[in-house]
């Protein structure tokens, strides 16, 4: 029973990994995209220029926005003091 439980378990895994090894081209040039262009390099140049002049640099989400808050900080630390004492927020290593 135990030899042929260990021949069905190889046998399974050598199939596995049957399945996973295929030849293909180390540099994957199967996928590489085969194109005929009829612009001239200048063409190409000139409109990346173009382009480049309408779009920010300026990576998304990356302006910080200021917010000026008409709280006091005394209120604001006496409500979170009473909030704890009232078990509405989480205190310590639980979360």
């Amino acid at each position: 029973m135990n030899n042929t439980a260990r021949f069905l378990s190889i046998a399974a895994v050598a199939a596995f990994a049957s399945f996973g090894a295929q030849a293909d081209e180390a540099d994957a040039s199967q996928f590489a995209t085969k194109f005929e262009t009829n612009r001239t390099r200048a063409e190409v140049q000139a409109e990346a220029a173009s382009v480049a002049q309408t779009r920010s640099i300026e990576p998304a989400g990356s302006r910080v926005v200021t917010y000026t808050s008409t709280a006091d900080r005394a209120a604001v630390r006496a409500q979170a003091a009473e909030a704890l004492r009232a078990g509405q927020i989480p205190s310590g290593e639980r979360g």
